[in-house]
């Protein structure tokens, strides 16, 4: 959405940043009637940060289980508040996003099974040790257990970029890039058609494809050609 990034406060007088705060509302008096002082501008994404380090403190003091669904529920928190488009800029595609969808996914899907194998309880730990910093297992290590969850998440975290980057081409247009963008478009109805159950690897390159794009409207000729060339990994995949 556009929206006029400097406020000021029609109670007090003061002047301050939506972009810093997110939020309308004044910091001194906490009045939410304000207006904007300068033009409009496209921007998505919130002030946020996800910390998991609460709950890595808890790691030997409650089940997997409840870390499982406190952990979904804190990642969920999380990219809701996200976006990727800041003061009109588009963002790339970050792992802590990434990882975030993925935990959020994974964990949900962990602590709705009954007996979870050793396998998946350790992936689950694995990802709530790093995704806060962006690090997760790579596709290959994905337990069977969660083929489906990581294939939706993956399909989930390009879903959301895509918005923001379909946004964003609206006010600037590049042909190129809507046809990479379609082709993601396709590649990803196809994975949440099979409800995730495709090879990790696909819905990896699915990612890589959607972050290469970003990439390439940010000024980066040569990742039109890598993007292009994760996609044709997956175009025999078509239905």
């Amino acid at each position: 959405m556009k929206i006029c990034g400097d406020r000021e406060c029609k109670s007090c007088g003061t002047r301050w940043s939506y972009y810093d705060s997110g939020s309308v509302a004044c910091p001194e008096c906490g009045s939410v009637h304000s207006v904007g002082v300068d033009d409009p501008t496209e921007h998505t994404d919130s002030p946020v940060e996800l910390d998991l380090t609460p709950l890595r403190n808890k790691v030997d003091e409650v089940t997997t289980d409840e870390l499982a669904r406190e952990a979904a529920e804190a990642c969920r928190a999380y990219t809701r508040k996200r976006g990727f488009i800041d003061t009109g800029r588009l963002k790339p595609l970050d792992e802590t996003f990434v990882a975030a969808v993925e935990l959020g996914a994974v964990a949900a899907a962990f602590a709705r099974r009954a007996r979870p194998s050793d396998a998946a309880e350790l992936y689950v730990l694995d990802l709530l040790g790093g995704a806060d910093r962006g690090e997760r297992p790579g596709h290959e290590a994905v337990p069977d257990a969660f083929r489906a969850a990581f294939g939706l998440a993956m399909a989930d975290a390009v879903d959301s970029y895509q918005r923001d980057v379909r946004s964003y081409l609206d006010d600037n247009p590049d042909e190129h890039a809507r046809r990479l963008s379609g082709r993601i478009r396709d590649h990803r109805k196809r994975i949440e058609a099979l409800d995730g159950d495709v090879d990790p690897a696909d819905a990896n390159r699915l990612m890589h494809a959607a972050r290469d794009l970003g990439r390439y409207i940010n000024g980066d000729e040569n990742a039109a050609v890598t993007a292009d060339n994760w996609l044709s990994g997956l175009d025999g995949d078509v239905l």
